[in-house]
């Protein structure tokens, strides 16, 4: 049985091993195609370029940075919710370390590719910013909140830079130094 979504998946997985040993711009729609088991005019039926591939690789995780975003913006910001936000951005960070490593990797060849999303990250960054400092913030609340996201981005290289260290070990610890920056 043919499943577009199932074959979709396997495309995004396929290239972004790909993209992330080879590099964006030496990786060919070809090899990716041949790594899936499918034709390249199979390829170009799920994904009409190199680029809208990419695209279709970063946006889960933008999704989901998105959607935080929203909840957050939801409700109120009470302690128990600002822990429940944070853990859900470390948890989306562990998730998609994959796409991280990419950026890392081959920040130079996907940059120009993604420009499309890079005002909408900005924008969602900036949300999640403000939403940290919390209502009417001072210059150190400011401080903090921009504190704390580069914090959380450790979650991405995680894998990385500490090596075996285990996911809910990376999760406790950086939960618990973003609450206490927060907190001063």
């Amino acid at each position: 049985m043919y499943v577009v979504g199932a074959t979709r998946d396997r495309i995004r997985e396929q290239a972004l091993a790909l993209f992330t040993d080879r590099g964006y711009a030496a990786a060919s729609l070809r090899e990716i195609a041949d790594r899936v088991g499918i034709t390249k005019a199979s390829l170009y039926y799920h994904f009409p370029s190199k680029q809208d591939l990419l695209l279709a690789v970063v946006q889960p995780l933008l999704t989901q940075w998105r959607d935080i975003v929203t909840d957050a913006e939801s409700g109120p910001r009470t302690p128990a919710d600002v822990h429940r936000i944070l853990r859900r951005c470390v948890d989306t960070m562990l998730a998609h370390r994959a796409v991280a490593n990419l950026f890392l990797r081959d920040a130079a060849g996907i940059l120009p590719a993604i420009a499309p999303l890079i005002g909408d990250v900005v924008e969602t960054n900036t949300r999640l910013r403000d939403w940290l400092a919390g209502p009417a913030p001072s210059a150190v609340d400011r401080i903090r909140a921009i504190a704390v996201l580069e914090l959380l981005r450790t979650a991405l290289t995680a894998g990385t830079t500490l090596g075996d260290v285990p996911d809910d070990l990376v999760r406790q610890t950086l939960l618990e130094s973003a609450e206490l920056v927060l907190a001063g």
